[in-house]
C-alpha cells in the first residue's frame, strides 16, 4: 500500500497528508460523472428526433430554467448549513430522475415529458458539477489546487468512462428509460462521500484555527449576490466571457453531431454516443492524471487556458476546407478531451482566488446561467444559419474558428488576471 501511495504521489505531485481528502474528492466526482454519462446518451438520443429549430427553442428555455434554478440554489446557500447542502442537492436530483422513470410510461404525451427530461438533465449536468467544484475550491488552497485538481479531474474522467459503458452494453437490452434508475442509484452513493469530505474539511479547519466556531453555519447574504458580483468583478466577468466563447464553439459542433446521427434509431444512437464518450474519457483520464498539473506550473495559467482554443482554431479551419465526417469526429474528440483534462481543471483553479461567497454564489451563475445563455444564443444562431439561410458546415466552421481565436485571447487575459489575484492572496489549508 505504501508503494502504491508513493507511486501516486510521484505521478500526481500529491503530498502524503493530502491523499485522504484527494481520494475522497476523486471518488465523489467519479460517481457524479458516472451518473451524468449514464443519462447523457439517453438525453442526446432523444434530440435527434427533433429539428434544429425545436432544439434551439429548448436551449432558449434552458436559459430561463437555469435562472430559476441558480436563484433557488443561491437562496439555499444563504440559508442552509454547508454540511446539509451537498447531500441535499444530489439527493434531490436522484429523486427527480426516479420520478421521470416512473411517470413517463403513464402519460400519453410522451414527447413533452421527454423534452422536460432533456431540459432537466442539462441543468443537472452543469449545476451538480459547479456545486462540486465550489466545494473543492473552498476545501483546497491555491497551491493544492494546482497540484490536486488535475488528479481530481481524472476522477471525473474515470467516472465518465464508467458511465457510458452502461448504455453501451445495456441500452438496447434494458431500454433507455431504465438507465434513469441506475443513474439515480449512483447519485445516492455520492451522498455519504460528500458527508465524509465535509467532515474532513471541517476538522482540518478547526485544527488550523482552534478558536474557530465548530458549528457549520450557512453563508447568509442575499440570494442574488452571485449575479451582482459576476457583473461587478472584472475577474469573474472575464471567466463568464471565457465560458461564453467556449459554449459558442461547442454548440456548433454539437448540432452537426446531432444531424449526423438522425438516421439511426434511439437505441443505436445511445450506444454510439456511449462508445464515443467512453473513448473520449479514456484519453482524458490518461492526460489529466499525469500531465495537466505540470502544464500550469510550466506554461503558466494563460497558455494553459489558451492551449485548447488554439488547437480548435486549427481544427475548425481544416474542417472548413475538408467538411467530412472523420474530421468532424476528430475535432469533437479533441475539443472534449482538451476541455475535460486541461481547460476545466485550470478554470477551476481560478476560483481559489475569490471569496467564499463568490465561490458558492457567483460560480453557479457563470457555470449555469452564462453557459445556458450562451447555449440559447448559439443555438438560435445555428438554426438561423442552417434552417434559415441554408448554409453548410464550411461557413459555420470558419465562424467557429474566429470565435475560438477570441476564446484563446480571453484565456491569456485570464492568466494575467490570475497572477494579479495571487498577489496578496491568503491561503486556507485543508
Amino acid at each position: 500500500m505504501s508503494s502504491f501511495r508513493s507511486t501516486i504521489a510521484s505521478i500526481t505531485l500529491m503530498k502524503p497528508q493530502e491523499q485522504k481528502a484527494a481520494l475522497a474528492a476523486f471518488g465523489m466526482v467519479f460517481m457524479l460523472m458516472a451518473a451524468y454519462f449514464i443519462l447523457r446518451p439517453v438525453r442526446d438520443a432523444m434530440a435527434s428526433d427533433w429539428t434544429d429549430t425545436e432544439l434551439s427553442r429548448l436551449w432558449n428555455l434552458q436559459f430561463f430554467l437555469s435562472l430559476g434554478v441558480v436563484g433557488l440554489y443561491g437562496f439555499a446557500v444563504s440559508r442552509v448549513p454547508f454540511r446539509y447542502l451537498m447531500p441535499a442537492i444530489y439527493g434531490a436530483f436522484a429523486l427527480t430522475f426516479l420520478l421521470f422513470y416512473l411517470v413517463t410510461p403513464l402519460l400519453s404525451q410522451r414527447t413533452r415529458v421527454e423534452k422536460g427530461f432533456y431540459l432537466w438533465v442539462t441543468v443537472f449536468s452543469l449545476l451538480n458539477i459547479s456545486a462540486f467544484w465550489s466545494f473543492m475550491s473552498d476545501t483546497f488552497t491555491q497551491d493544492q489546487a494546482r497540484r490536486l485538481f488535475p488528479f481530481i479531474s481524472a476522477g471525473a474522467s474515470a467516472g465518465a468512462m464508467m458511465g457510458p459503458t452502461i448504455p453501451l452494453l445495456f441500452s438496447q437490452r434494458l431500454g433507455p428509460d431504465s438507465l434513469m434508475v441506475i443513474a439515480s442509484v449512483a447519485l445516492l452513493l455520492v451522498i455519504p462521500m460528500a458527508i465524509c469530505l465535509g467532515r474532513a474539511k471541517a476538522a482540518a479547519a478547526v485544527a488550523s484555527s482552534p478558536e474557530r466556531d465548530r458549528r457549520d453555519h450557512s453563508m447568509g447574504g442575499p440570494w442574488w449576490s452571485g449575479f451582482r458580483d459576476t457583473l461587478r468583478n472584472r475577474y469573474l466577468l472575464g471567466m463568464a466571457v471565457f465560458i461564453l466563447l467556449y459554449v459558442f464553439v461547442g454548440s456548433f459542433v454539437y448540432f452537426q453531431q446531432k444531424n449526423i446521427l438522425a438516421e439511426f434509431t434511439r437505441a443505436e444512437r445511445a450506444s454510439i454516443l456511449g462508445g464515443i464518450d467512453w473513448g473520449v474519457n479514456l484519453l482524458t483520464f490518461v492526460f489529466a492524471f499525469a500531465v495537466t498539473g505540470r502544464m500550469v506550473g510550466r506554461l503558466g495559467m494563460g497558455l494553459t487556458l489558451a492551449s485548447v482554443p488554439l488547437v480548435l482554431v486549427v481544427g475548425l479551419g481544416v474542417l472548413a476546407f475538408a467538411p467530412v465526417l472523420t474530421v468532424l469526429l476528430g475535432l469533437q474528440v479533441a475539443r472534449r478531451v482538451g476541455n475535460y483534462s486541461v481547460t476545466r481543471p485550470a478554470r477551476e483553479m481560478l476560483f481559489t482566488e475569490v471569496s467564499q461567497e463568490e465561490r458558492f454564489k457567483a460560480k453557479p451563475v457563470i457555470d449555469v446561467v452564462v453557459y445556458r445563455g450562451g447555449d440559447a444564443v448559439s443555438a438560435s444562431l445555428f438554426a438561423l444559419l442552417t434552417d434559415g439561410l441554408g448554409l453548410g458546415i464550411a461557413v459555420v466552421s470558419l465562424a467557429g474558428a474566429l470565435i475560438a481565436a477570441l476564446w484563446a485571447g480571453m484565456g491569456m487575459q485570464l492568466g494575467r488576471q490570475y497572477r494579479s489575484q495571487r498577489m496578496g492572496s491568503s491561503t486556507h489549508p485543508v
